[in-house]
């Protein structure tokens, strides 16, 4: 979105609109192709750091336990995300164990403390280090972070390895399900919100003291 003198320009057509004064959770849309221009945020801070900090729980908890175990002939294996990632470099699949680690490990933290630290500095007035840059790889990382595909995929193999084995799913195969689940719910919304939110705040906050 770019505003020029309380005009929005919509990201899909292009299209220039005047902006409008909205009520709560309303959403403005583009008269031309029915993009969304803007939304009311007032209440996204209070919702957004919450999911964002139960996802930095279940990200720990996803990679610290195992994701899967499984028993094959009196034989017990166990395999965490990180051990997955360790496995796929040793067997010569260096660029595959590099595609896991940024995609659902580097990634995903990134974008949770990223959002944890902007969501959290929001109601601040003073100028934060790095805000605008910050809030722009977080937009920039959402779609490379791919919990869900690697969810997907674990879920395929489990059921293709229990005709084979006896297979559990473990702590962590849980907590990324729970985790797809959270960044869906903090990512509902488009991250160049997040300024919006904080020239909201910003606002309220001078025109209290004023």
């Amino acid at each position: 979105m770019q505003e020029i003198s309380g005009l929005i320009a919509c990201e899909e057509c292009d299209a220039i609109h005047r902006r409008q004064a909205l009520d709560h959770n309303e959403a403005a849309l583009c008269s031309c192709c029915g993009a969304e221009l803007e939304r009311d945020m007032s209440s996204y801070s209070k919702r957004a750091l919450p999911l964002t900090l139960a996802g930095l729980i279940m990200y720990i908890i996803a990679n610290i336990f195992p994701v899967v175990e499984m028993k094959l002939q009196g034989i017990v294996s166990r395999t965490t995300l990180m051990g997955s990632v360790s496995t796929l470099s040793a067997e010569g699949m260096p660029l595959v164990a590099f595609l896991v680690l940024v995609t659902t490990i580097l990634f995903p933290l990134m974008q949770l403390l990223i959002l944890a630290y902007l969501l959290g500095s929001i109601n601040r007035t003073e100028h934060l280090p790095a805000f605008n840059l910050l809030a722009r790889l977080a937009q920039t990382l959402r779609p490379w972070s791919m919990v869900e595909v690697f969810l997907l995929g674990t879920i395929v193999t489990f059921v293709k390895l229990t005709s084979m084995a006896t297979v559990l799913p473990g702590a962590a195969l849980w907590a990324f399900g729970i985790l797809t689940i959270l960044l869906a719910a903090v990512f509902s919304f488009n991250p160049r919100y997040i300024w919006q939110v904080a020239s909201l705040k910003k606002g309220e906050k001078q025109n209290a003291d004023g």
